[in-house]
């Protein structure tokens, strides 16, 4: 199936890792230009080479640009970089950020703020931005990976939770004020997902629930009805399907991809 995305330009947030690294090599499977924006430069320069393995010809369509996505100035800088070297943004795929997980007791005001920089202002930070110019040219797609826990509290992540639930909220107005101006604005909420991210929280059950990381593992996987964790690659697959001319008449929709953890009607 041709996706339609030869030459088509895609920032990613978040692109050195995970899920977002995932999304990069599904994107220059597909004949796009990717420019990768991460706080480590030293984490970009060994994502590159990841994607020159995989795609050996690929060099001229990766871009790399480390940026602090806290910081708005920071977030736009990166974003005029690579503008000037691959042209305007068709594609924003926000994968950057997330907020420490930790329980209620521990939680304090400054660290509800944190959640919300390490989170929401991550993404917001260059989609403010993207956006803009996007309405302005009439066009472009913003794909925001955010996570089932917006949906779903916990109680180990309440904090940053409360952060996907915001990041929904903004896909979904933003879907419906830029529709008219044909830009399009999804979301997909993963549930566990084999990265970092997850070792993590297994890493925060253990110490509170007091058991071994593989009871945590065990008891993460029962409750997803596939019976197993989602791979990065999965996740990518939903992404670039979203930010295509497949998914044309496609916005403000949030796809839950946890293995039916949590089947509901919406």
């Amino acid at each position: 199936m041709d996706l339609h995305l030869n030459g088509q330009h895609v920032l990613i947030t978040g692109g050195s890792k995970g899920i977002g690294l995932a999304c990069a090599k599904t994107f220059l499977d597909e004949g796009a230009k990717v420019s990768l924006v991460s706080r480590d430069h030293a984490t970009l320069v060994l994502a590159k080479k990841h994607l020159m393995d995989h795609c050996p010809e690929a060099d001229s369509r990766i871009g790399i640009y480390s940026a602090d996505l806290k910081n708005a100035q920071s977030a736009a800088n990166a974003l005029d970089q690579a503008e000037r070297d691959s042209g305007p943004v068709d594609i924003l795929v926000n994968s950057a950020g997330a907020a420490k997980r930790a329980s209620v007791d521990d939680l304090t005001p400054e660290k509800w703020r944190e959640a919300m920089d390490a989170k929401f202002f991550t993404y917001i930070n260059m989609i403010d931005p993207v956006i803009k110019r996007m309405g302005a040219r009439r066009c472009g797609v913003i794909v925001n990976v955010i996570g089932a826990g917006g949906k779903s509290p916990s109680v180990l992540h309440v904090s940053g939770g409360s952060a996907n639930a915001a990041l929904m909220l903004a896909t979904a107005g933003l879907a419906a004020a830029y529709a008219p101006h044909g830009v399009r604005v999804n979301a997909v909420n993963p549930g566990p997902v084999f990265t970092e991210r997850l070792k993590e929280g297994i890493a925060v059950a253990v110490k509170h629930q007091n058991i071994t990381e593989e009871e945590a593992l065990k008891n993460t996987t029962e409750k997803i009805a596939l019976g197993r964790v989602a791979d990065p690659a999965e996740i990518a697959d939903t992404v670039v399907y979203l930010a295509s001319d497949r998914a044309s008449y496609v916005t403000g929709t949030i796809i839950t991809m946890d293995g039916a953890a949590h089947p509901i009607v919406v």
